[in-house]
């Protein structure tokens, strides 16, 4: 074993062969320059000579490097002699070459020494210790230990300073027991496996009355809690000692006993823990409070003279808050911090509870420290909040497409059979139910798309006195007679951007939704106003940049709203209504359409006071003059007949049913295709006449854009029909604008497929639109 006493003799015979060697390369020598002149060409006369002059070359440079590593030592050694911790120079095998003045001192240690005899004094396995120092050193090339001494802490650290040489630090430090001058106050074990007692300082044989084997025959109520209070002691002389424990490595453990303070104050008999900012509890493992600091009785908002129990003012653990305290009374669960709701009737508070435990006399009881946690968990209350909205709006988009190709069958299949029914006929009634539930089914699609904020706008430059007055007619019809609708307008008010149909339909929701809050009448008030912000605007989570807006007001005196369900008004879905009365998706497509617009809204109301929905545009700033547009072309009722080919791509096999009965019934001549692969495969056949393109956006494989422009290629002069179940948004971003083409959202009605495909075969537009029938 490295640093042991056989090695020690080894360096010693290692010593001696170097000297012998020395002398037989000198008789060598003296052999090889002692034969007469002739006898050198002699082969022993030559070898011995060589040998000789190698060996010398040898001892040389052995002498020299052991000259140059002795000068490196010493200043290494120089460098060290004043540092205040014991530093020793040893070679590999563990001879002192150098000890500072702080070794000497404290070990003893002298150069020639062994370095294991020299800690042998102070640790029971030295030899064990310098190996696995030694050897980390030698790897990492520095390497360190923690060694528990009997009255104090050693950290022993080797570092590496050449090949064969390492500097040894030996830096002592006071031990958990020990008082300021260093010397051990409190009984000190050392513990290994299964409580065998492996050393013990003065105090703790005294407590004992000598040695003992085992901590069992010390401590009778084992096994040891950490900081909990045991009696410990011999021969009927037990005392109250207050446990410490420290893992010391190597599966043993440092016990420190400190003697029990007894029967200490009560926390709140001192001024400075009732006056503390931090709200403070004593509890006991049952959950009674025995001491509450002035914060904590504040917070939980109880007095000195009727101090309930914890569970009467906290609730929402999960499970019994006394099986809560009594885990943390054991021991169990003290590091992790636990989220309650007071049972506050004023407003909703929750606290962040953290528990300690303290050991008073030989009792256990529990300190908690509360936080105010409500505005933690408003923002994550929040985050979950937009962490829903998002999904429900990623939700929304995802199933238009496949919904709306479910209507657009169901609603066009419908429409065929209308056909072959007059009113006079029975079915004729059930037709039109089904037809309008369509249409009504449709409706709350492109309501979700509008909280989603995924339908298709068409903004324009809008002067809100005009569309208000105008729309105020429609809206007096709506309110009934026992709601009194009021408008106030600023008489300049400046131009907004937006889409006239969905602001419109904003409004329409708005007032509809305060008739209802009104059931015994009232009066609704609109009003607008300009409103310039010179500081970005904080309310609630959102936040609206300085400039200037457009400001909507709609007020109402209905029952408003209560404070738990104000801030789910806007999530689809979520009423107050009875069942039937609503679908909740009112507010949540007014939310939608306005952001979409750029623009925010926010809610004001309390019960009995009715409720403020206000609106904010941002101001228009484009030029008055506008590019003219060019005026939508007037869609027939009925498309004529025509005698047209068209070329259908749809991957839904009951709306390609449905089109291409529609197309044919309006005398086109249709060629079905499932896919985009199976479209440019039909067009290979040169002979094929197409005279129009109807075609999905988003398919498997090719999307509609893409084999459009590859069949293009070869027939650029065939106008295109666009048609499908996301916005418009969705065909632009498939690529550049494609000439000569129009766009249809599903559902649509046979009339309207049948009359933008005769518009293209007629006079084909550069990027027409269609939208489905109301």
């Amino acid at each position: 074993m490295i640093l042991s006493n056989r090695s020690t003799h080894a360096s010693q015979r290692l010593y001696s062969a170097k000297i012998l060697l020395a002398v037989f390369s000198a008789g060598c020598l003296i052999v090889g320059f002692a034969a007469p002149y002739p006898a050198v060409k002699s082969g022993f006369y030559a070898a011995s000579l060589a040998f000789g002059i190698a060996v010398l070359f040898v001892l040389v440079t052995a002498f020299w490097r052991n000259r140059q590593q002795k000068k490196a030592f010493s200043h290494i050694a120089l460098l060290v002699e004043h540092d205040v911790a014991a530093c020793v120079l040893a070679d590999l095998d563990g001879c002192i070459l150098r000890a500072n003045l702080a070794a000497g001192k404290t070990f003893r240690a002298m150069p020639g020494q062994s370095l294991r005899a020299t800690l042998d004094a102070q640790a029971a396995d030295a030899a064990g210790l310098l190996h696995r120092v030694q050897s980390a050193a030698l790897e990492d090339g520095i390497a360190s230990e923690n060694v528990v001494l009997p009255d104090s802490h050693m950290r022993v650290c080797a570092h590496q300073v050449g090949p064969n040489a390492l500097l040894w630090r030996l830096e002592l430090f006071e031990g958990r027991g020990a008082d300021s001058s260093g010397k051990v106050s409190y009984p000190t074990l050392t513990l290994g496996r299964s409580g065998t007692v492996l050393w013990m300082n003065e105090a703790a044989r005294t407590l004992a009355g000598g040695r003992v084997r085992r901590i069992d025959d010390l401590i009778d109520d084992t096994p040891l809690r950490p900081g909990d209070v045991h009696q410990v002691g011999a021969h009927g002389s037990a005392r109250d000692f207050v446990v410490n424990i420290q893992q010391a490595g190597l599966g043993r453990e440092e016990v420190v006993l400190v003697p029990s303070a007894g029967p200490s104050s009560c926390p709140a008999e001192n001024t400075g823990f009732e006056a503390l900012p931090v709200p403070l509890l004593k509890l006991s493992p049952q959950g009674r409070i025995e001491v509450a600091n002035r914060s904590a009785r504040e917070l939980l908002r109880f007095d000195q003279n009727d101090v309930p129990a914890l569970p009467d003012v906290m609730e929402g653990l999960g499970r019994s808050i006394p099986d809560w305290l009594g885990d943390a009374a054991s021991g169990k669960g003290l590091g992790r911090s636990e989220f309650l709701r007071l049972t506050r009737s004023d407003r909703e508070v929750f606290v962040q509870v953290t528990l300690t435990r303290v050991v008073e006399r030989g009792r256990t009881f529990l300190v908690a420290v509360l936080n105010d946690a409500t505005e933690l968990k408003s923002l994550e209350a929040q985050f979950v909040q937009s962490q829903k909205m998002q999904a429900i709006g990623q939700l929304a988009g995802g199933v238009a497409h496949d919904f709306n190709n479910l209507l657009t069958a169901i609603s066009g299949h419908c429409d065929l059979l209308l056909l072959r029914h007059d009113q006079g006929d029975p079915e004729y009634g059930d037709l039109i139910q089904i037809h309008q539930n369509a249409n009504r089914a449709a409706g709350l699609v492109g309501q979700l798309l509008a909280f989603s904020r995924k339908q298709t706008l068409r903004p324009e430059r809008l002067d809100l006195r005009d569309t208000l007055s105008d729309l105020t007619h429609l809206l007096n019809r709506l309110v009934g007679e026992k709601v009194v609708l009021e408008l106030r307008q600023n008489p300049v008010l400046p131009s907004i951007r937006a889409d006239k149909r969905q602001l419109e339909q904003v409004i329409m929701n708005l007032v509809v939704n305060a008739r209802d809050a009104m059931a015994d009448g009232g009066t609704i008030l609109i009003e607008t106003d300009e409103h310039m912000l010179d500081a970005p605007l904080q309310n609630g989570r959102a936040k609206v940049p300085e400039g200037d807006y457009v400001v909507v007001r709609v007020q109402d005196e209905g029952t408003g709203i209560p404070s738990d369900k104000l801030e789910k008004v806007f999530e689809p879905f979520f009423t107050t209504k009875r069942t039937g009365e609503g679908t909740g998706l009112g507010l949540s497509t007014v939310y939608g359409i306005v952001k979409q617009t750029g623009g925010y809204i926010f809610v004001d109301s309390a019960p009995g006071k009715g409720s403020v929905f206000t609106l904010m545009f941002p101001i228009c700033d484009d030029p008055v003059t506008e590019i003219p547009t060019v005026p939508e072309r007037p869609v027939p009722q009925t498309a004529g007949f025509g005698d047209g080919v068209v070329l259908l791509v749809e991957d839904e096999a009951p709306v390609r049913a449905f089109a291409s009965r529609a197309l044919a019934h309006r005398g086109f001549k249709v060629i079905e295709a499932a896919s985009a692969e199976d479209a440019l495969e039909l067009l290979k056949d040169e002979d094929l006449k197409v005279d129009v393109f109807v075609t999905d956006v988003v398919m498997p494989g090719l999307d509609g854009p893409s084999w459009v422009r590859k069949a293009r290629a070869k027939r650029p002069d065939v106008p295109v029909v666009f048609m499908s179940g996301y916005a418009e948004d969705v065909f632009k971003s498939q690529g550049a604008r494609i000439e000569s083409s129009a766009f249809i959202a599903k559902p649509f009605s046979l009339t309207d497929l049948t009359a933008i495909v005769n518009q293209q075969l007629v006079t084909p537009d550069t990027h027409a639109t269609a939208s489905p029938a109301e």
